[in-house]
């Protein structure tokens, strides 16, 4: 084995360590790890509800590993969880992509398109950055152009892609994916170490939240 080679060996060798070591890191939940608390903590759409927001941009490679696996924990979630997706905005690109998929909500094909913008974007390598461009993608999903858009440039999608840009701030969100559980905890895959951490995090501050409610309730 040569030197050159002996050297990737090694490098593979070390970055495959490394990645189980972060895949298999456990943490103490009831500690306090694999979260942060928001503060002040912010009011809920459904305070009757334990709210989720799902912070997310298809740009993100991450954010696409880890969407298979939100998806399957929504299959199975209490029905007193408000689940709420917030694409996010940093900057003029994400922005774009926060405004694609506030145009499919009110077109009413995001259910259909969800999937397939993370796929164009992250497997087919599309920008999807371009207003034209994106007239095409609707298109291919069924959408007329003139639809597509007079709904971009509609006062509703400009409304909540603005939202976007705003909400990061408002919870102290740094990063993607990330999930803000009733207002008052913030999850990313940095605090809990890996995605089955995070659903773990999630799934206990749900419960937590939602003993409080009920709790409130019966009083």
């Amino acid at each position: 084995m040569t030197i050159q080679k002996r050297l990737v060996f090694i490098f593979l060798c070390v970055i495959s360590l490394s990645i189980h070591a972060l895949e298999s890191q456990e943490i103490n939940i009831e500690k306090g790890e694999g979260y942060e608390t928001i503060d002040p903590p912010q009011p809920t759409d459904d305070p009757g509800k334990v709210e989720v927001i799902e912070f997310f941009w298809y740009g993100c490679p991450h954010c696409y590993r880890f969407e298979p696996i939100l998806q399957k924990w929504l299959k199975t979630r209490p029905d007193y969880v408000n689940y709420i997706p917030q694409p996010t905005a940093f900057n003029a690109t994400w922005a774009k992509h926060a405004r694609a998929y506030y145009t499919a909500e009110a077109l009413g094909v995001i259910d259909k398109m969800h999937e397939d913008f993370f796929t164009a974007i992250q497997i087919d390598k599309k920008r999807l950055d371009k207003e034209d461009v994106l007239a095409d993608f609707f298109a291919a999903h069924g959408v007329k152009k003139e639809d597509f858009t007079n709904t971009y440039s509609s006062f509703l999608v400009e409304a909540k892609t603005r939202q976007a840009e705003a909400a990061p701030g408002r919870y102290g969100v740094t990063g993607v994916p990330a999930v803000v559980i009733n207002g008052k905890y913030r999850v990313s895959g940095t605090t809990a170490k890996n995605y089955d951490n995070m659903i773990k995090v999630m799934d206990y501050l749900i419960a937590k939240e939602h003993a409080a409610l009920t709790k409130t309730t019966v009083k």
